[in-house]
């Protein structure tokens, strides 16, 4: 009897052993990537069932009017996140984006401290859908559109 590997064989072991590369190399990704998960949480889902404290989530909802206050420090900020259900206080310390201000969308990417205080480690603010950029204020529809199609 002969040891030598039919083509046949070697083809399957070659396969077989791709096929296992391929999910070695996905178990280790997603195991390494387990703890960069950012998971999207409104106020209410917050409030109701809050995650672990120091977990990396975002928050995201409207910043309550009169909410908001800047502490002496200037740098520093305090707000509230509602979504019409609940509330949850936040905090963020660094430079603001132009569209944060009372009554905008706003996304925290943070996490909750354990006295329940959203800490904000970045700040996407969101605008309305009648958003248009400073520069197209003042222009009609059509002028517009001839803008942007001349961009292209």
């Amino acid at each position: 009897m002969s040891s030598v590997i039919k083509p046949k064989h070697q083809r399957l072991v070659l396969v077989l052993a791709a096929i296992a590369a391929l999910i070695a190399a996905a178990l280790l990704a997603a195991w390494a990537l387990r703890n960069q998960a950012s998971y999207f949480y409104l106020p209410a889902e917050m409030v109701s069932k809050p995650p672990a404290a120091d977990r990396a989530v975002r928050l995201g909802g409207m910043v309550e009017a009169g909410s908001l206050k800047t502490a002496p420090d200037g740098v520093t900020i305090t707000f509230t996140v509602s979504d019409g259900t609940a509330k949850v206080p936040a905090t963020f310390t660094g430079i603001t984006p132009d569209l944060f201000k009372e009554g905008s969308g706003v996304v925290a990417e943070g996490h909750r401290s354990s006295d329940g205080v959203f800490v904000a480690d970045n700040l996407l603010a969101k605008h309305d859908e009648k958003y248009v950029p400073r520069e197209m204020r003042q222009m009609s529809t059509g002028e517009a559109h001839q803008k942007v199609e001349a961009a292209k």
